[in-house]
């Protein structure tokens, strides 16, 4: 197992969910009613806690467990002399088991239970989502579909309990309708799905209780992944001696900047100084060459319009980063072909990417256990042979797809990036930081001179990509708080990067 084995909050599917449960119960000795009730209790003191002004609420409760955590926040509400509307969606005879007994309770403290309606007005303080939770595995049903967009169309907030109903919990993504909550509070263990995907749009603030389960029972189930943060991972990376010199942390060289695209290549090479390599050079097409030199004069820039040319500069790298900028043209491949047959660290971005996925190149002495992949949906979509919607659809089986393909390290971006590797045996890193901000151009270039960067320092690929994609999002954040989201550049997380990867700012 790797040294950075629990580096990271565990994040499990719903399968791991309900065998930590049954675990819980079985081993635990806590009965599954007490974890009910535990749930319920934890609802209503995170519901006091961000609306302390509550006193009135309405509870939309399903048949199954989930219906139960809602039924003990709607008897905590009631015994407080709260007013509280319980609706319950379903028939009341299929409830049973704990969440029957739960019902009892609160009917026992004088709730009266309304069948779901949606012309009757919503009205209250708060909103409680309790209609479906983690079981979820196929389309909601016409009538909680009905259910859940009354919800979203109530204009109250809403506090989701465990996830918001019609959200995949493994996947993050939207069963047919999903209900949009200002605050969701997970149980027992984090879901991996609420933090990827469009599940971000749903969720709202995310909150967990571990309802009181012994560390030792969590422990013994292995996370399908794992919750990166930067203030977590940059430990990985070593501090300087004093006697160092540039030669001991790599030589980046960056392959890129065709025509009209300079810029690209410029980002990438500028984030490779930025973030720590001794040497940063780019191969850019011939005439491109003060575009990037201009933007930084560190870095050594050659216009290579062979083959033969690019050699030299091949054999004096360590890492390389080829993508940004590259275009699809006859040079282009040439480029990459080269690149990719070098034996090298390789970072694949962008056009590299795309020309790898129509198999327009020749990779016949290639290693893919040295390449890191850094594809967006769109790009993830082409080397699949699908489409975008069928990777959002489950962003952690294209990873694996992905990896089952190139057998090195894949980084899948987009809200909640995901990171994998072959080498390391580490569970799949979802990022939890960044922001809107950075649907911009240009930060992929960023991303991949990081990555680079890091790489040429002497991190192993998989922690290299997780640390790379945790500081890009985080010093994204940093810039956010700074001026906003609206309007980030690419070229504006520069100096929080290198702050950040140096222990100077934190997120």
């Amino acid at each position: 197992m790797s040294a950075f084995s629990d580096l990271g909050e565990p994040l499990c599917t719903a399968a791991q969910v309900r065998s930590l449960d049954r675990a819980a119960i079985e081993t635990g000795g806590i009965p599954g009613g007490v974890l009910m009730a535990r749930a319920g209790r934890a609802c209503f003191e995170l519901l006091q806690q961000e609306w302390p002004a509550a006193r009135t609420i309405e509870v939309v409760c399903g048949t199954g467990n989930n219906g139960g955590d809602g039924f003990v926040v709607a008897r905590l509400a009631r015994e407080r002399g709260w007013e509280v509307r319980l609706r319950v969606v379903g028939e009341l005879a299929r409830i049973g088991g704990d969440a029957r007994v739960m019902l009892d309770e609160a009917l026992a403290a004088g709730l009266a239970v309304e069948a779901f309606d949606e012309g009757h007005a919503a009205a209250g303080d708060v909103l409680i989502d309790a209609l479906l939770g983690t079981g979820l595995a196929a389309e909601v049903r016409p009538e909680q579909a009905r259910a859940i967009r009354w919800i979203n169309a109530s204009g109250l907030p809403v506090l989701a309990v465990d996830v918001p109903s019609g959200l995949c919990s493994d996947t993050g993504s939207v069963l047919g309708a999903a209900v949009c909550a200002d605050h969701t509070i997970s149980f027992i263990a984090r879901k991996r799905g609420l933090f990827t995907a469009v599940a971000p749009e749903y969720t709202g603030r995310r909150h967990f209780h571990a309802l009181g389960v012994p560390p030792a029972i969590l422990a013994a189930v292995p996370p399908a992944a794992r919750l990166l943060r930067f203030a977590d991972l940059v430990a990985v990376l070593p501090a300087r001696g004093r006697a160092a010199h540039k030669g001991r942390f790599g030589h980046v060289l960056v392959i890129g900047g065709n025509r009209g695209m300079a810029g690209a290549a410029a980002l990438a090479a500028m984030a490779a100084a930025r973030s720590g390599a001794g040497l940063v050079s780019a191969a850019v097409r011939p005439g491109n060459e003060a575009a990037v030199l201009s933007r930084c004069p560190e870095i050594m820039v050659r216009g290579v319009a062979f083959v033969a040319e690019l050699e030299a500069l091949l054999a004096r790298a360590s890492v390389l980063v080829i993508g940004p900028g590259l275009g699809r043209d006859a040079w282009s491949g040439q480029m990459l072909t080269a690149a990719l047959n070098a034996g090298k660290p390789v970072v694949i971005d962008a056009d590299a990417l795309n020309a790898l996925a129509d198999g327009s190149i020749d990779l016949r002495g290639a290693n893919p256990a040295q390449w890191v992949l850094t594809p967006h949906p769109g790009e993830a979509a082409r080397l699949l042979g699908t489409d975008v919607a069928g990777i959002g659809a489950d962003r952690f089986g294209a990873l694996e797809r992905l990896l089952a393909l190139y057998p090195g390290t894949v980084v899948l971006k987009g809200a909640g990036s995901l990171v994998g590797d072959v080498a390391s045996g580490l569970p799949t890193g979802v990022c939890a930081e960044g922001n809107p901000g950075m649907a911009s151009g240009g930060m992929g270039d960023i991303l991949s001179g990081v990555l680079g960067a890091l790489l040429a320092q002497g991190l192993a690929p998989g922690i290299a990509a997780r640390l790379a994609v945790c500081a890009h999002a985080c010093a994204a954040d940093l810039a956010a708080a700074r001026d906003g989201e609206r309007g980030m550049l690419a070229s504006d997380l520069l100096p929080d990067l290198r702050r950040l990867l140096n222990g100077r700012a934190s997120s």
